[in-house]
């Protein structure tokens, strides 16, 4: 894939911090680890199991959202498939998404006032448009957008960064740029590990065969639906 951003913010320093990294067992215990970081302007980019973003962009990188942070409590902006532009808490955003890894990037220099302004603003006044990908092969542009179109362009809109052609970068080319130019550093990875509990199988032998029919069923559809429609 052609990388596609041009990006135009001088002076920003590269992070020589490193990555923490952190293993949580539910989405609560996520939302406690993230909540006190997130700030206006901070990136959360996830690695989920959709086969189509996966392979078409060569990158784990399935997801990308945005966070603004008000009155204490952050909120995070995405375009997500069968809902489009969408503003959620930390919470219900962790549990709709339901992310395998959650990548944590923050602005190299924090927003100032009236990039956070522009930088919500924009995020704002999206809301409600369809979520729509297509486009991105061909480059231009619809009434829908994606993920990594929405940010991009809110990113673009609060002069952090210039964007030739926000339709066609994707998640994986988005967090490429905005690092290897020091727009953003990664600070914090999140893994979400929950405890597989232990099954209550019926007594009789035809009960615990409807069980695993039934369980085995479930977990196929769940792979068909993530990996496969990406829902």
């Amino acid at each position: 894939m052609n990388f596609l951003l041009v990006f135009a913010l001088a002076g920003a320093s590269p992070s020589a911090s490193a990555i923490e990294d952190v293993q949580v067992a539910s989405i609560a215990e996520a939302a406690s680890e993230l909540r006190p970081t997130l700030k206006t302007g901070t990136l959360l980019v996830s690695e989920g199991n959709c086969l189509a973003v996966r392979v078409y962009t060569q990158s784990p990188f399935t997801h990308v959202a945005a966070v603004i942070r008000r009155d204490g409590r952050p909120f995070v902006y995405d375009a997500a498939n069968g809902v489009g532009a969408r503003c959620q808490t930390l919470e219900n955003y962790l549990r709709t998404q339901s992310p395998n890894q959650l990548h944590v990037f923050q602005p190299a220099r924090p927003l100032n006032s009236n990039q956070q302004k522009r930088f919500a603003g924009w995020l704002d006044g999206q809301l409600g448009r369809p979520y729509a990908v297509a486009h991105h092969l061909s480059g231009e542009r619809g009434n829908g957008l994606h993920c990594a179109e929405y940010v991009t362009e809110a990113l673009g809109n609060s002069g952090l960064i210039k964007v030739k052609n926000p339709a066609k970068v994707s998640p994986a080319s988005l967090v490429k740029g905005i690092t290897i130019h020091n727009v953003y550093s990664q600070t914090e990875t999140v893994h979400i590990i929950a405890p597989t509990p232990e099954p209550t199988l019926p007594s009789t032998w035809y009960g615990q065969a409807w069980h695993c029919t039934k369980t085995c069923t479930a977990t196929c559809m769940t792979k068909f639906r993530t990996c496969v429609l990406c829902q």
